[in-house]
C-alpha cells in the first residue's frame, strides 16, 4: 500500500507527538504533574467537593485509558528499539565482513613479503657471485679477461640495480612495520 505525500506527513507529525509524549512520559516533570493530579483527586472528597465513589469510578476510568496508551507507547518505543538494533546488527555484520577482508589482505600482503624477501636473498646471492667473478677477473691474464668480462657484463645488469635493491629491501621493512601496527590494532578491537 503506497502512502501519498500527504498521508506521509500526517504520519510524521502523529510520529513526533508520539515521540515527545513518549519522552515526556518517562521525566520528572510527568511524575510532578501526576502525583498533584493524584492529591488533587484525594483531597476533593476529604473537602466534600465530590463524593468518594464518584471519584474513585472517574479517576479509575482515567488511570485504565492512561494505561492503554502508556501500553501503546511502549510498545512503540520497543518497535523503534528494534529497528535500530536490526540496523546495528546489519552495520557489525558489515564491519566484521571488513574486518575478514582486511585479515585476507593481510595474509596476502605477509606471503608477497616473504616471496620479495626470497627473491632479495635470491639477487643477493647473484650479486656475490659476480663479485667473486669481477675479482677472479681481476686475478686472471689479460687474454682471459675479455671473454670473462662480457660473461661478468651479463651478470652485472643485477650489480648494477644495488640502489634498486636497497629501495626494495627497505620497502619490505616498512611493509613489516606496517603490518605489525595492523596486527597490533587488530588485537587491540
Amino acid at each position: 500500500m503506497k502512502l501519498t505525500e500527504e498521508n506521509q506527513e500526517k504520519i510524521s507529525a502523529l510520529e513526533k507527538i508520539a515521540n515527545g509524549t513518549m519522552w515526556w512520559i518517562g521525566s520528572i516533570p510527568s511524575l510532578i504533574v501526576h502525583t498533584i493530579f493524584f492529591l488533587l483527586c484525594f483531597a476533593l472528597p476529604v473537602f466534600g467537593i465530590v463524593d468518594w465513589d464518584h471519584m474513585l469510578l472517574v479517576l479509575t476510568t482515567l488511570l485504565s485509558l492512561e494505561a492503554i496508551y502508556l501500553a501503546i507507547f511502549i510498545q512503540m518505543s520497543v518497535n523503534k528499539s528494534s529497528e535500530n538494533i536490526e540496523v546495528l546488527r546489519e552495520d557489525v555484520e558489515e564491519i566484521q565482513e571488513d574486518i575478514d577482508e582486511i585479515q585476507e589482505d593481510i595474509e596476502e600482503i605477509s606471503e608477497d613479503i616473504e616471496d620479495i624477501s626470497e627473491d632479495i636473498e635470491e639477487i643477493n646471492e647473484d650479486i656475490d657471485e659476480i663479485q667473486e667473478d669481477i675479482e677472479e677477473i681481476n686475478d686472471e691474464d689479460d687474454e682471459d679477461h675479455s671473454e670473462r668480462a662480457r660473461a661478468v657484463m651479463l651478470k652485472s645488469k643485477v650489480s648494477s640495480n644495488r640502489y634498486e635493491i636497497k629501495q626494495l629491501r627497505d620497502k619490505i621493512k616498512e611493509l613489516e612495520h606496517l603490518i605489525e601496527i595492523i596486527k597490533e590494532k587488530e588485537e587491540e578491537d
